[in-house]
C-alpha cells in the first residue's frame, strides 16, 4: 500500500494500480507525495519508477517539505494525527518511541504531581501531627518524581498489551504488537505535556489521548476507525461493567442479609 499526501492533507493508502489509474485520470498529481513501508522518506509520485509512464516529471522536492516517517510523528502528532500515524514506521524498534513517551510523560507527570502537592500545601496544619503529615506528603512528592519515568515505562507496556489484545478481539490488529506500542508511546509523549495546563490539564490530556489512540490504531493497523474506537473503549467498558456488577452483588447481599434479620 502506498500512502499519498497533498500538502498537509492525507489522501489515504492505495494500491499501485489505484495510484497509477489516479495519475492517468487526474485524481492524483505528479507532485503528490507518496510513501510506503521500507522507504526512507516521502517522494513525489513522479519519482516512483513504476509511475513514471503514468505521470510527467515533477520539479525536485524542496527541503523540509516531507520529513522522513520516523521523524514526522513527534512533530505533527497533535496537529495532524492522521498524517502522522499514516506515515509512522510500523516497525523500527521500541527504543525511539519509548524514549519519546518517557520525555513527554515525565514532563506531564511532574507538573501534575507538583500541582497536587501545591494545592495540598494550602491546607492549614495547626498542630504537630499536621506538620508531620505535611512532611510525609513532601517526601512522597519527591519519591513520585523520581519514579515517574519508571511508571511511564511500565504504563506504556501495560497499556499497549491491553489495547493490542482488544484490537485482536475486534479483528482490527493487522500489524504486530510493536506497531501498537509505537502508537501508544507517540500518543503518550505528545498528549501528556498538556498536563501543564492548570486545573483542566488532566481532562484535556485524557480526552486527547483517547482520540490519538483511536486515530493512531486505525491508521497504523490500516483498519476501520470503528474497530479502533471499540478496542480503545473496551477496557473502560469492561472496568465499568465489572464495577457495576460488584455494586449490584453487594446490594443484593445487603438486601438478602436484611431480609433474614
Amino acid at each position: 500500500m502506498i500512502h499519498v499526501t497533498r500538502g498537509a492533507t492525507s489522501l489515504g493508502a492505495f494500491s499501485e494500480e489505484d495510484v497509477r489509474e489516479g495519475l492517468r485520470t487526474g485524481r492524483f498529481l505528479s507532485t503528490d507525495l507518496g510513501w510506503r513501508e521500507g522507504m526512507a522518506s516521502w517522494q513525489p509520485l513522479s519519482q516512483f519508477e513504476e509511475f513514471r509512464e503514468a505521470a510527467p516529471p515533477s520539479p525536485p522536492l524542496q527541503s523540509g517539505v516531507a520529513p522522513s516517517p520516523q521523524l514526522v510523528v513527534p512533530r505533527i502528532v497533535l496537529s495532524r494525527p492522521v498524517v502522522a500515524f499514516t506515515a509512522m514506521k510500523r516497525e523500527g524498534g521500541l527504543g525511539e518511541p519509548l524514549f519519546y513517551a518517557i520525555i513527554g510523560g515525565t514532563i506531564g507527570g511532574v507538573f501534575a504531581i507538583t500541582y497536587n502537592f501545591v494545592l495540598r500545601s494550602f491546607a492549614p496544619f495547626g498542630d504537630r501531627h499536621g506538620a508531620f503529615t505535611h512532611l510525609f506528603a513532601g517526601l512522597g512528592w519527591i519519591f513520585l518524581l523520581v519514579l515517574t519515568p519508571l511508571l511511564v515505562v511500565i504504563g506504556m507496556f501495560v497499556a499497549s498489551a491491553i489495547l493490542h489484545v482488544c484490537l485482536m478481539i475486534v479483528g482490527g490488529a493487522k500489524q504486530s504488537f510493536e506497531t501498537t506500542f509505537r502508537v501508544i508511546c507517540f500518543a503518550e509523549g505528545s498528549a501528556s505535556p498538556l498536563l501543564v495546563i492548570p486545573f483542566c490539564g488532566g481532562l484535556i490530556s485524557g480526552i486527547w489521548k483517547i482520540v490519538l489512540y483511536c486515530i493512531g490504531l486505525a491508521r497504523a493497523h490500516e483498519t476501520d476507525t470503528g474497530r479502533a474506537v471499540i478496542a480503545v473503549l473496551l477496557p473502560l467498558i469492561v472496568c465499568c461493567g465489572g464495577l457495576l456488577l460488584i455494586i449490584m452483588m453487594f446490594g443484593a447481599l445487603g438486601a438478602w442479609s436484611a431480609s433474614h434479620h
